[in-house]
């Protein structure tokens, strides 16, 4: 009873705080919502399911996901077609600047910029709100369903169980999703939900051994792998661990018949092993017909629409993807956002808890793992003490494995599914941009059974119950705190505090805005920067009326030579949460700004802080008394101590570090030469020539107006010493006047005449970025 009564406790606090995510979390501001909650309302208006299209800007509001199965968009769509949802404009209104999935120091994280004026009790809102509660209750589902299969995996340890329900519902991430618009919420029941039939079915299989309501069983369970798979293709997983489970389970009825009263004695023989893979076959494909009556629909869509079963490619080509397979070491040196995004990374993956939580749940996560370890030996060495001493003939052999694994299915299966999981999901991030944790929620069930058996599973019954209640209150507390000390904070509208005096300023906008005073924080010296520097802009503002447009600010530090850019910060006001069509006269406000210098910026150079407003849509400015702008002040860029000009430490793949750089003029006309002189180092002996290039780009387009490619003996190079290179080009004579970049990289020439370009190494972290953007120049 005392067990139970702590199950009620943990699904009643999972519910309370689920809700509260749902209510707290603004709507459309958790991962994906943004483009789920679409396909909800298009079938909820009666519309059939969309034809994705592979043109990015063409897909529709639900952008990628009309790739996936489409059960809980239809689940949603008969929980919320009574409601009036055209104030969906009004309500979806799109931050044109948003950071998705950068964390920031000055705000612009919002998906969505949110009218107050909205009533959160109708219309989009209030059908948001129905789902993200029903999502709820599907996670409240999975929650005790993870209870019950790490109940079947440990059955003489509830603390186990316990344990892992805990860590379960007290995922922050968890209670995220649990209280978002995501389709992973139906999926991840499900998945618990078939994973624990078929490890009931083997449980069962010695008590039921011949009982005839068994096929039925195997239909069911087909009949919910079928809904996983229309949810979401994560779950065919299920598939062949049905197989398994099907040779597992025949495999215990036949022993249970041996052993029972009259059976007969002796090692399977190879006909009696063929039985049960017979009998064992026709279970699986009782569960597979109606798993393919259901879902098989979808996928055979597919193939007709796209040409593939999956249609991967289509969801790819709207997705977006690396521009090269990541390898294992660029994986591994994502961990860090792959773990605080499966713990709690919430928003668009850019508003993060405090280090300290990361550290703790970390560090859990490795103390389970020797955990575990022990468990698994204890687990083996019991069952290699206790198994009947048979002797070693082929069919004895036969029965010990499959004996072994039927007294281990349970912990087999979590560790298989789990494999299966974090296999597909590695794959998927060396093609996509998805190297996101909260993507093995499918598998969290497993997850959590084998981090609970790692923690506690190993202890004695005293000091494990005492250590499952202490980490679950600490999962709990974070998890309650989340909403209200990291989550809503984030998306209130922001008045910085200056971390230096405001100097003062009068320049109207338009009779709309006007700037009262601006600061700079200096970071190496007053208005001094240098290249690689951040550079913190600290304005006041004045409304001077209501407005019915939205007014971006533009924040430029210009370069004077180009008149271009050289950093700039772009958002709505508020820290990207106000639209000016919010404000009302008589609104004062404090904005903080950030900019990034390049790190490659030539100095030393005077650069002009530069300060305006536009409308986004039209790139119509408001006018000052000056210009359509108003340079506040210049500062001074002061360049970097090093051996080469422009110094700079730019790594190419442990191989090359580029040190400095040289242009002669960053002005040139068409058919005119740039004469480009780049400094490199060897950081390490080289046994490899590298071809050192450069080239001359649009930005928009990426159109190639000049380029050439050097071939260095960097074999000959010694580790340390400054390298001269070289590397002219000549500017086509038919380009257009405007600003290009130039970029330079190092590559080594493949045998089928291909190329290895060197990536780019931040911070001991290989990058996808194989090009350094360089500097910039004027073509006039």
């Amino acid at each position: 009873m005392a067990e139970r009564r702590v199950l009620a406790v943990i699904l009643i606090a999972f519910v309370a705080l689920g809700i509260t995510y749902a209510l707290v979390t603004p709507v459309f501001e958790a991962s994906d919502e943004l483009w789920h909650y679409p396909m909800v309302r298009h079938l909820a208006d009666g519309n059939s399911l969309p034809v994705q299209v592979f043109d990015p800007a063409q897909a529709g509001p639900w952008k990628q996901e009309a790739s996936q199965p489409p059960l809980y968009y239809y689940l949603g769509a008969g929980l919320t077609f009574w409601i009036d949802t055209d104030d969906i404009q009004q309500v979806r209104r799109l931050n044109p600047h948003v950071d998705n999935g950068v964390i920031t120091a000055d705000g612009n994280i919002n998906l969505v910029v949110h009218d107050p004026a909205l009533s959160p009790w109708q219309g989009t809102l209030l059908a948001v709100r129905i789902v993200r509660v029903a999502s709820v209750l599907m996670g409240m589902v999975t929650v005790y369903l993870t209870y019950h299969i790490a109940r079947l995996v440990a059955p003489q340890r509830p603390e186990v169980a316990l344990g892992a329900a805990a860590i379960n519902a007290f995922t922050p991430m968890f209670l995220f999703i649990s209280g978002a618009v995501n389709n992973d919420n139906l999926a991840i029941m499900l998945a618990s939900l078939a994973l624990f039939m078929m490890l009931r079915f083997v449980r069962m299989s010695h008590q039921m051994g011949t009982d005839k309501a068994w096929p039925v069983q195997w239909l069911w369970l087909g009949v919910v792998i079928g809904l996983a798979t229309l949810t979401k293709e994560g779950t065919l997983g299920l598939i062949p661990m049905a197989f398994g489970t099907a040779m597992i389970h025949t495999w215990q009825r036949r022993a249970s018949a041996k052993n029972s009263p009259g059976g007969r004695e002796g090692a399977t023989t190879p006909s009696q092993l063929g039985t049960v893979i017979f009998h064992g076959l026709g279970y699986f494909l009782l569960a597979l017909l109606p798993a393919v009556l259901i879902a098989g629909w979808w996928y055979y869509r597919n193939y007709v629409l796209y040409g593939d079963w999956l249609g991967w490619n289509a969801f790819i080509a709207v997705l977006g993807q690396r521009p090269q397979p990541a390898t294992l070491a660029q994986l591994w040196d994502e961990r860090w956002g792959f773990l605080a995004s499966y713990w709690g990374l919430f928003g668009g993956v850019n508003v993060p808890m405090p280090g300290w939580i990361y550290a703790i749940l970390n560090m859990l996560l490795l103390l389970s793992v020797p955990g575990f370890l022990v468990y698994m030996w204890r687990r083996i060495s019991y069952w290699w003490q206790t198994r009947s001493k048979r002797e070693a003939r082929p069919g004895e052999i036969v029965d010990s494995l499959f004996e072994f694994v039927a007294a281990n299915f349970a912990l087999i299966v979590c560790l298989l599914f789990t494999l299966a999981v974090v296999y597909g999901l590695v794959n998927w991030a060396t093609t996509t941009w998805s190297s996101q944790g909260r993507l093995a929620f499918t598998a969290i069930s497993t997850l959590s059974t084998l981090l609970a058996l790692g923690l506690f599973g190993w202890l004695p019954r005293m000091p494990a119950r005492l250590a499952a209640g202490a980490v679950g209150i600490f999962m709990f507390a974070v998890a309650a705190a989340a909403p209200f000390l990291w989550i809503a904070p984030a998306y209130q509208p922001r008045q910085a505090t200056p971390a230096v005096q405001l100097k003062e300023e009068d320049v109207t906008f338009g009779e709309r805005m006007a700037l009262e005073g601006y600061a700079i924080a200096p970071a190496t010296g007053p208005d001094a920067f240098q290249p690689g520097d951040t550079v913190d802009v600290y304005l006041q503002w004045q409304v001077l009326q209501d407005m019915t447009r939205d007014w971006s600010v533009f924040v430029h530090l210009n370069d004077p030579i180009l008149q271009t850019p050289l950093a700039q910060r772009d958002m709505y006001p508020g820290g990207g949460l106000l639209a000016t069509s919010f404000l009302e006269r008589g609104d004062s406000l404090f904005e903080h700004y950030r900019l990034q210098i390049p790190p490659t910026a030539v100095a030393p150079s005077t650069l002009e802080l530069v300060v305006g407003l536009y409308d986004f849509q039209t790139n119509e400015r408001l006018e000052s008394a000056e210009d359509d702008a108003a340079t506040l002040t210049t500062v001074k860029l002061e360049p970097l101590p090093g051996e080469a000009p422009n110094a700079t430490s730019v790594n190419f793949g442990d191989a090359l570090e580029l040190a400095g750089h040289e242009l002669e003029s960053r002005l040139v006309e068409p058919g005119g030469g740039l004469e480009l002189t780049l400094y490199f180092k060897a950081l390490r002996p080289l046994n490899t020539d590298y071809t050192i290039f450069a080239q001359l780009l649009n930005d928009s387009d990426t159109t190639r107006w000049a380029a050439n490619d050097i071939p260095v003996e960097t074999s000959g190079w010694s580790p340390g010493d400054l390298q001269v290179v070289a590397v002219p080009m000549t500017v086509d004579d038919t380009t257009p006047d405007g600003v290009y970049t130039i970029i330079v990289g190092a590559y080594t020439r493949q045998e089928d005449g291909g190329f290895n370009r060197l990536q780019i190494v931040r911070e001991g972290r290989i990058t996808m970025d194989d090009v350094l953007a360089l500097v910039r120049v004027r073509v006039k």
